[in-house]
């Protein structure tokens, strides 16, 4: 059971659950030159809500990424948004001391470096125009359409959200087998969160684009912190990383919602406030 860190208070000392975890957070403390931190978006820097077009960091998150991006190799916010999106939610663009950050967009299929300023992409999947036309109709004939919205990622994703419908799991489970094969149709893989379906192109998850970032700068730690389904396989990278002999710290950003991830998280803290509260712990701490 992962530890839980009061993020009520500010200078709380993080005590990871297990031994990896202690490890993992020794390392980043020590070495801080060469280590990764990884961060999930929404619900992690930005808190949960009904419209994600009106989902923004949390109000600290800037200050604390600024305060602790000089002193590590790098920050990485890996999320399912477009880069530019999670830029601009974010406010990441023209901020002093963000010279180390990256937002790893499409589950990494974008880059957005604070450095350039700039986005590089590959040309975007043709399924994801198909689904995207078909997407009322399916909703329709499912009889799940009101309440539900849908979410166009930048040509490269598709989202359904259901936290707006009337009984808003009932409709997530109504839409979890036709959406998957409106999905296998277009050679597209549908990726479940919290009351959330998002049809992408197969190939590429937080797991994947983690752990080739963390090669790519030769992190020698490595810390993740994630609240949602699509966040576990970059749990499974770190879990890999920490196998293969680079420390890594697991980090929850507290949701009932999805057991799972708390249960193996080394840290629990109390959403985007308590991350902003690690991370300028961490920042204090770092030579």
């Amino acid at each position: 059971m992962a530890s839980h860190t009061d993020s009520t208070e500010p200078n709380a000392t993080p005590t990871p659950a297990t031994q990896a975890g202690r490890e993992g957070l020794e390392a980043l403390l020590s070495r801080p030159g060469k280590a990764l931190i990884g961060l999930d978006f929404d619900g992690t820097l930005a808190p949960i809500v009904a419209d994600p077009e009106q989902a923004r960091a949390h109000p600290d998150a800037v200050d604390a990424l600024a305060a602790l991006a000089p002193k590590v190799a790098a920050v990485a916010v890996v999320t399912g948004r477009p880069a530019g999106v999670a830029v601009r939610h974010g406010g990441f663009a023209g901020v002093p001391g963000l010279g180390h950050l990256v937002v790893l967009g499409h589950y990494g299929a974008e880059r957005w470096d604070a450095v350039t300023g700039t986005v590089t992409a590959p040309a975007p999947h043709p399924g994801v125009a198909a689904v995207r036309a078909e997407l009322p109709g399916v909703l329709d004939r499912v009889g799940a359409w009101q309440g539900t919205w849908i979410e166009e990622k930048g040509g490269r994703a598709v989202a359904v959200h259901t936290r707006r419908a009337a009984d808003p799991q009932a409709a997530f489970e109504a839409l979890r087998e036709p959406l998957t094969g409106l999905a296998t149709r277009h050679g597209l893989v549908v990726e479940p969160g919290r009351m959330v379906l998002e049809l992408r192109p197969p190939g590429m998850d937080k797991g994947i684009a983690l752990m080739e970032y963390a090669r790519d700068i030769g992190a020698e730690s490595v810390l993740y912190a994630g609240d949602d389904l699509g966040d576990l396989p970059a749990y499974t990278a770190v879990d890999k990383l920490r196998s293969a002999g680079t420390p890594g710290l697991l980090v929850c950003s507290g949701s009932d919602e999805v057991a799972e991830l708390r249960e193996r998280a080394d840290v629990v803290v109390d959403g985007p406030a308590g991350v902003v509260r690690l991370l300028r712990w961490l920042a204090e701490r770092m030579p």
